[in-house]
């Protein structure tokens, strides 16, 4: 078996970024997408909510990524699957049946990134030691981000910058979905080349999963586990809502309830100012639990990740379209989100801690998307019962579950302090 850490400078970012497109091309450009195309509220809400399943049930399927092959031949399958599902998008956006159809090819996207999550994370896990695993963990997590701003920024803006050029929206994102599975297929190309070949057949016996049916049990009879999965549930019940009508908000007309953004504009202030404010957000979360612990920091990454929304109510009340104030609601809020998911992510590995760990995590993170996926799916008939005013109150009030079964969880003080664990 070749060493480990080997070439990881040129494999870890390529790798990372290859893992971020496909997620933020389904869960977020498709948003957007659909709004342009004509789709209504509810209908993204519903459909796109339900793209997040994958992520939601990849802990049904981790361990047969583990017992067939290697992580290096799923995870460029998986990528080469995810470029001919975008281009499946692509071509038939112009077509008559183009809602049902791209939602099936977004299916297929969401299924086959979901397990190159699993295969990526477990390839990083064998391919380097575990000092290198805390060493290039920043990079990993900078490179995911770089992802979400190509996509919600550098894609979304090609969208619009083609919707003024033709006047056709279709055809504007057809071209734009086509132009994204070339650079998918690029990045798989790129994995080929740079990803060395570290695993081994002997390897690949001795990490075979043991105790299929054991692995849930055990997670599922660590204490307290209910307080600990209702709380993973709502941790996000608020933002969950406010991610699927933040960018209708943004896009629809006054006469709406809108503030008349073109998607031009929506993919400067998200892509670009609210992704960097994120990963600000988040590095700093890091730093801070690292310094501090958990336990001094879980109330004010709470209320920061759900205070800001407050801003979004006021847009929608007061009807406003200044810039400056849309600006400073989307830079408030995305620092508070990337701020307040550090806890979260915190959180979560000390619930997988322990035997199992990888296993446990990786049903942990299925709950995190299942808390993601339940309340977006009722984002959009939300919308349209309460208006946008009335919604984003709903969202802020969403925040109290999660501030309420803070005091019943349990976790050690001083967790974290010492980690060089992360996610991406």
């Amino acid at each position: 078996m070749i060493q480990k850490d080997k070439k990881a400078w040129a494999w870890v970012p390529i790798l990372y970024f290859t893992q971020g497109l496909p997620y933020v091309m389904v869960v977020t450009v498709s948003v957007i997408m659909y709004k342009q195309l004509g789709v209504s509220n509810e209908d993204i809400g519903l459909y796109t909510s339900l793209l997040y399943l994958p992520w939601v049930l990849k802990p049904l399927w981790s361990p047969f990524v583990d017992l067939k092959s290697t992580k290096r031949n799923w995870f460029l399958s998986m990528q080469l699957l995810i470029a001919i599902a975008l281009l499946g998008v692509g071509l038939t956006i112009p077509t008559n049946m183009f809602f049902t159809t791209t939602l099936a090819c977004f299916w297929m996207a969401a299924f086959t990134s979901a397990t190159n999550d699993i295969a990526s994370d477990g390839y990083y896990m064998i391919g380097l030691t575990e000092k290198k695993q805390s060493f290039f963990v920043g990079m990993r997590s900078t490179f995911y981000r770089l992802a979400m701003v190509t996509g919600e920024g550098l894609i979304v803006f090609l969208a619009g910058f083609l919707e003024q050029k033709y006047g056709d929206n279709s055809k504007a994102w057809s071209i734009t979905m086509t132009a994204s599975a070339f650079l998918m297929l690029a990045l798989t190309i790129s994995n080929f080349f740079v990803a060395p070949k570290y695993e081994s057949s002997a390897a690949i016996r001795t990490e075979k999963p043991k105790g299929f049916l054991e692995v849930f049990s055990s997670f599922f009879n660590k204490p307290g586990i209910g307080i600990a999965l209702a709380f993973i549930l709502t941790y996000r019940l608020g933002e969950s809502q406010l991610v699927k009508m933040a960018s209708p908000f943004l896009l629809d007309s006054s006469e709406k309830g809108g503030l008349g953004y073109s998607t031009q504009q929506l993919g400067i202030l998200f892509g670009t100012v609210g992704v960097i404010m994120l990963s600000i957000g988040g590095i700093l979360g890091g730093i801070l639990i690292s310094r501090d612990g958990l336990k001094r920091w879980m109330l004010p990454m709470i209320l920061s990740l759900n205070v800001p929304n407050i801003l979004y109510a006021l847009l929608a009340i007061t009807k406003t379209t200044n810039i400056y104030a849309v600006t400073a609601t989307i830079v408030f809020e995305k620092f508070g989100y990337g701020f307040g998911f550090a806890a979260f992510l915190m959180y979560l590995i000390y619930i997988a801690d322990g035997k199992s760990k990888t296993s446990h995590y990786a049903i942990a993170t299925g709950f995190m998307a299942l808390g993601m996926m339940l309340p977006g799916m009722i984002s959009g008939y939300m919308q349209q019962w309460l208006g946008y005013d009335g919604f984003f109150v709903w969202v802020v009030i969403a925040a109290l579950p999660a501030v309420f079964l803070l005091k019943f969880i349990k976790y050690p003080s001083d967790f974290g302090k010492k980690s060089n664990q992360s996610n991406a």
